[in-house]
C-alpha cells in the first residue's frame, strides 16, 4: 500500500476509527506500536535515539528533529486523524524499512504485522539505478526518485564527480556537496584538476528570505545554513595548493530559486525542481544522462545552469 498525497487519507488508505464524539478510539494498537515493541522501541527513552540517529542518516537537516513526548504517544496509541509532517513520515519510514508511513498507521488488532517488502538483498524493495539500465530512457532521463533523500540512498555523489573535468552546481545551500563530500575529497579531486563551480542563494538577498517565509522558517535560518556552507568552501580553496584555487568557484545570485541543479561535465546532471511551501529535501530528482539523442534534457539544464552563472557574483 501507498501514500502519494494527503488526499489517500480519505479513500480508505487510512481509516481509524472514531467513537460517537469523533475521538479515536485505541482499543487496538497501531502497527507502528507493534513493530517499536518488538524492537524495544517502545519507549520514548529508547525510541528518540533511535529516531535521531535515522534523522541524520537521511538528511543532516534532520538533527533534532523528533517527535515530542506527547506527540510519540499519540502516534503509538492511534490518536492521529492524518499522517505527520512529511519529514516524520519519512524518517519512519526509513527506521522501519519495508513500510509505508500509511501502514504504520493503520491499526493492527491481531499484533501480527504485515511481512515488509523487501528485495532479496534485504533492503526495502526500490529499484536501483543499474536495474533501469534495461529500459529506454526518455529524454535522457535515466531515473527519477520522490526526493532527494530517496536519491542520496541509491547515488553515490561521488560517483556523479570521480574522474570529471568540471562539476557545476547551483541552488540554495547545496548540501549534497558541503555536507555531504568530506573536505579531504574535496580537496584531493580539485587538486587532482577537477574544477568545481558553486552557486549559492545568496544568504543576504531578498529571494532567500522570500524562501524562508515560503518554508515556514524562522528569519535568518537558510541564510546561516548558506553562510555555513559557503564559508565551508571557501576555507577549503584557501587551503588548495596556489595552482588548484583557481578551480573552485564560488558564486552567489538573487533571484527566486527554480532548481538545485549538479552537472557533471559531458556525463550526467542532477536535477531537483523547488516546490512551494516544500523544502528542497522533499522534491522529486531526476537522474539525466548526457547524449546525442535529439530531445535530451541535458543541454536544457546546462543551459539553465550557464545563464544564471553570467547574472552570480562571484566571491
Amino acid at each position: 500500500m501507498t501514500v502519494s498525497s494527503a488526499a489517500s487519507l480519505t479513500d480508505g488508505a487510512f481509516s481509524p476509527r472514531t467513537g460517537e464524539t469523533g475521538e479515536l478510539m485505541t482499543e487496538t494498537p497501531t502497527l507502528l506500536a507493534v513493530l517499536l515493541d518488538r524492537r524495544g522501541l517502545d519507549r520514548y527513552g529508547s525510541f528518540r535515539p533511535a529516531y535521531e540517529k535515522a534523522a541524520r542518516d537521511i538528511d543532516p537537516q534532520l538533527r533534532h528533529s523528533a517527535p515530542s513526548r506527547a506527540q510519540f504517544y499519540r502516534w503509538t496509541n492511534g490518536e492521529l486523524r492524518s499522517l505527520p509532517y512529511t519529514d516524520h513520515c519519512r524518517v519512519l519510514e526509513h527506521m522501519l524499512s519495508g513500510y509505508t508511513a500509511a501502514q504504520l498507521f493503520e491499526l493492527c488488532p491481531d499484533r501480527a504485522p504485515p511481512s515488509p517488502q523487501r528485495a532479496s538483498n534485504g533492503h526495502a524493495s526500490v529499484p536501483p539505478v543499474q536495474a533501469l539500465e534495461p529500459f529506454q530512457s526518455m529524454a535522457g532521463v535515466e531515473a527519477v526518485f520522490v526526493s532527494r533523500s530517496e536519491f542520496a540512498a541509491h547515488v553515490k555523489p561521488q560517483s556523479l564527480i570521480d574522474g570529471a573535468e568540471s562539476v557545476r552546481a547551483a541552488g540554495l545551500s547545496l548540501n549534497l556537496i558541503c555536507q555531504q563530500l568530506p573536505d579531504q575529497y574535496l580537496t584531493d579531486v580539485i587538486t587532482a584538476g577537477t574544477r568545481l563551480t558553486c552557486l549559492f542563494l545568496d544568504p543576504a538577498g531578498e529571494a532567500i528570505a522570500s524562501r524562508e517565509r515560503e518554508e515556514e522558517y524562522e528569519p535568518g535560518f537558510l541564510a546561516s545554513l548558506t553562510k555555513l556552507n559557503i564559508g565551508l568552501l571557501s576555507r577549503l580553496r584557501d587551503r588548495l595548493p596556489s595552482p588548484a584555487q583557481d578551480r573552485l568557484g564560488i558564486a552567489v545570485y538573487d533571484e527566486t530559486i527554480r532548481f538545485n541543479i549538479l552537472i557533471s561535465e559531458g556525463r550526467a546532471c542532477v536535477v531537483q525542481p523547488y516546490l512551494p511551501h516544500a523544502r528542497g529535501v522533499e522534491s522529486p530528482t531526476l537522474l539525466i544522462r548526457r547524449g546525442d539523442e535529439p530531445g535530451s534534457l541535458y543541454p536544457v539544464f546546462e543551459h539553465v545552469w550557464d545563464a544564471l552563472a553570467k547574472r552570480s557574483t562571484p566571491l
